[in-house]
């Protein structure tokens, strides 16, 4: 059974997700997306079920297709300052905030979420394999995120933000434990199991 498009009838429903949250290095990235009532893709699921291929592919056909969208980064000073729940709520926020239309409902991937100025608003756990513009949101987040990590792998190549886009893979933290943090590196995160040989 496919997706659906949305949770209500509200014309301008948006849906929203972040991607990046459980990353060692680099921000927490959200999208919000309304999508049209005619809008149907079959290829369309939650990002993390789909190929990187799929995905770029996708992100083309949201952004031709969407009534609106819109992605935003919360950088790593910010989640340290104000923790990785708060960052990606904050995230969806701005990204909410910066669409060129007004939605009049809020669907949620996950179970937390601050209300946003007065819409009311919807948390759907695993949301992005539900609804249609929750997973389009999920794709936006994903891709505008791993575009980021690589722009930066350029800057610090060793630690291959290309391939592990920051996530804690054992190459990532055998490369902190080798090089240490950098300044994309989320201070208030464990970078590595033994924390105490970490100088920042």
């Amino acid at each position: 059974m496919g997706l659906q498009l949305k949770l209500t009838n509200c014309e301008y429903e948006c849906g929203t997700d972040e991607a990046g949250r459980g990353c060692l290095a680099g921000p927490v990235t959200a999208a919000a997306v309304i999508l049209p009532e005619n809008f149907k893709n079959t290829l369309l699921n939650d990002s993390k079920q789909l190929s990187e291929f799929r995905r770029e592919i996708l992100k083309t056909i949201i952004e031709d297709e969407a009534i609106a969208f819109s992605f935003s980064h919360v950088f790593e000073e910010k989640i340290d300052e104000i923790n990785i729940l708060n960052a990606s709520i904050l995230a969806m926020h701005q990204s909410i905030n910066t669409l060129n239309i007004v939605p009049d409902y809020i669907i949620v991937d996950g179970n937390r979420f601050k209300p946003y100025q007065t819409i009311p608003h919807q948390t759907i756990i695993k949301g992005d394999g539900k609804y249609l513009n929750i997973a389009a949101a999920s794709i936006l987040a994903k891709t505008y995120r791993d575009a980021y990590m690589c722009q930066i792998h350029e800057e610090f190549p060793m630690y291959n933000w290309k391939q592990n886009k920051g996530y804690p893979t054992k190459e990532h933290r055998e490369a902190i434990k080798k090089y240490g943090a950098t300044k994309y590196h989320r201070k208030s995160f464990r970078l590595l199991p033994e924390q105490l040989k970490l100088d920042f």
